[in-house]
């Protein structure tokens, strides 16, 4: 680490105890060991990523096929939920962000007591989205209500991890590298939740209704007859086993959460002088103004709005893959391994494209890495309903969900940075940069989850149905290949216009470091004077 960054430390330090500060190579040495992340410091840092990927995941892939197959809800009030929650969510992250870029410093930093008060709170009313209430008439206000309050107290969670990363060291080489091993992680993360709900209601799959017949019980059938001498099978499953391999799975999945939340909050250290130096010397700034501040820096804005399209993108193939997969594709028993297939390969990638980025940079990785998932997107809809192409596909679709899932937590630093370098007297503005961010991607997902949901309703889609209509298939196709295409066209264009290149990025890089070298000077003639004096 540079000269500045650990003078800057110990310039910080003597203020506040009021003592002169001596900057020899030897404290500059101890501050400089101490400032770096080790190993298990990074590690215990990407471990705290894992509770909002594996819930989200498993939202995102089982959550719409729940509601419409196992908990009954109909397909319109099904959009109004993920619907409504999305946006909820997405209102929820500016407004959060911006609460924990005012909070107090305590003896275990700003960002990391918002992590754990929320834990406890977040898993109960994760675990009651996937219950199904014994009432019928108030099952929409239920789902609702659960559903947006764990996004709140998720955000409450995931807001200040994210900007945690601003705070776990001030050297980009440190940050980015923690980043890797977040992202790997994080994609490690939606392995263990699509394996966790898949294989465990996989094996309890909820039981079809097949045609149109209507009445059909087949909770404790082997066999449905339709005719003298046609039968169709049907697992001797009950719709109730189903509904309990749900909670079952999501029971699992809160244990990890507090665990993954355990370990971040004793294996990291927040550093003090990052968020101290700035509350010391910023004066209070109003919701509005921060916000207008932020969205007005030109980088930040363009960053945003190209992954914005890119990972709507890649929510939409989300959020009806595995409807795709069970009714399109007639992997009904299937659809959860090829999930995991995606999210396998997502996660055995990540370290490539971190050298990629490096290599040749994280512009250029943007285009090659989202860019990448276009031909199997066209591939998947095209071919016949083969079982080993789909696999095939599917572990080169989650090369590029790979890149989708780093890039954008990789780029945000260094607006961050570009941002101090144009603003010097605005700080503590990280948690507003990272919520808006989760607040627009959001945001649009939940209008696109509401928008699929709700064409499948008009497309006339059969609520546990055996099979469904053309129009459902036509829809599915739509909404997992040609939309996700065009959105990432789209994000791709955007792109173009973002000005932060590698020479830009390393040259702010050494300004930043001479800004800290001069802040360290000054601040050192300060004390030395007040110790004269």
């Amino acid at each position: 680490m540079a000269k500045g960054e650990g003078a800057e430390h110990f310039s910080a330090t003597s203020l506040l105890q009021n003592k002169p500060v001596s900057p020899d190579g030897v404290k500059l040495a101890k501050h400089d060991k101490k400032s770096r992340l080790s190993v298990c410091n990074k590690l215990c840092y990407a471990i705290g990523g894992a509770p909002y990927q594996i819930t989200g995941c498993a939202l995102g892939f089982f959550l719409q096929i729940y509601l419409l197959d196992v908990a009954l809800v109909d397909p319109f009030y099904a959009s109004i939920i993920l619907f409504v929650g999305r946006a909820w969510d997405a209102v929820t992250d500016p407004t959060i962000g911006f609460l924990v870029s005012r909070s107090p410093w305590t003896r275990f930093g700003r960002m990391l007591p918002w992590i754990m008060l929320s834990t406890p709170f977040a898993v109960l009313s994760y675990f009651l989205i996937w219950y199904v209430p014994s009432f019928d008439q108030g099952k929409v206000i239920w789902y609702l209500i659960f559903y947006c309050l764990f996004q709140t107290l998720q955000t409450c969670f995931h807001v200040p991890y994210s900007a945690l990363t601003m705070f776990i060291s001030s050297e980009q080489k440190e940050r980015d590298s923690a980043t890797a091993y977040r992202m790997t992680v994080e994609v490690l993360g939606t392995v263990i939740g699509t394996a966790i709900q898949g294989q465990i209601v996989g094996g309890a799959n909820a039981p079809c209704n097949p045609g149109d017949i209507e009445g059909v019980d087949a909770s404790n059938s082997s066999a449905l007859q339709l005719g003298p001498n046609v039968n169709i099978s049907v697992p001797h499953i009950s719709l109730t086993e189903t509904r309990e391999a749900y909670m079952i799975a999501s029971g699992v999945i809160c244990i990890m959460y507090v665990l993954c939340a355990v370990i971040l909050f004793f294996g990291v250290r927040e550093q003090k002088d990052a968020s101290h130096l700035c509350h010391r010397t910023e004066k209070p700034m109003s919701f509005f103004q921060g916000m207008r501040l932020v969205m007005g820096h030109g980088p930040y804005t363009r960053l945003v709005m190209g992954f914005l399209f890119t990972s709507l993108a890649f929510m939409l193939l989300e959020g009806n893959f595995a409807l795709f997969c069970s009714y399109t594709l007639g992997f009904r028993n299937d659809f959860q391994n090829i999930l995991l297939v995606i999210m396998l390969s997502a996660t055995l990638t990540i370290p490539f494209w971190q050298w990629f980025l490096t290599k040749f940079g994280k512009k250029t990785a943007v285009y090659c890495g989202i860019s990448s998932v276009i031909p199997f997107m066209i591939l998947i809809v095209c071919i016949e309903s083969n079982l080993i192409v789909t696999y095939i596909v599917s572990f080169a679709a989650g090369v590029s969900v790979a890149a989708a899932f780093l890039l954008p937590w990789s780029m945000l630093p260094d607006v961050v940075d570009d941002f101090k370098l144009k603003n010097p007297d605005s700080r503590g503005h990280e948690a507003i940069f990272y919520s808006f961010y989760v607040f627009f991607t959001k945001f649009a997902s939940g209008v696109s989850l509401g928008i699929s949901t709700l064409s499948l309703d008009f497309a006339g889609y059969i609520t546990r149905g055996c099979s469904q209509p053309e129009a459902v298939d036509l829809t599915l196709k739509i909404l997992v290949s040609p939309a996700p295409i065009l959105l990432i066209i789209i994000g791709l264009i955007i792109f173009k216009t973002y000005p932060i290149d590698e020479v830009t990025r390393q040259g702010n890089r050494k300004l930043l470091q001479e800004l800290r070298d001069s802040e360290q000077d000054s601040e050192t003639d300060s004390t030395e004077l007040g110790s004269m004096v």
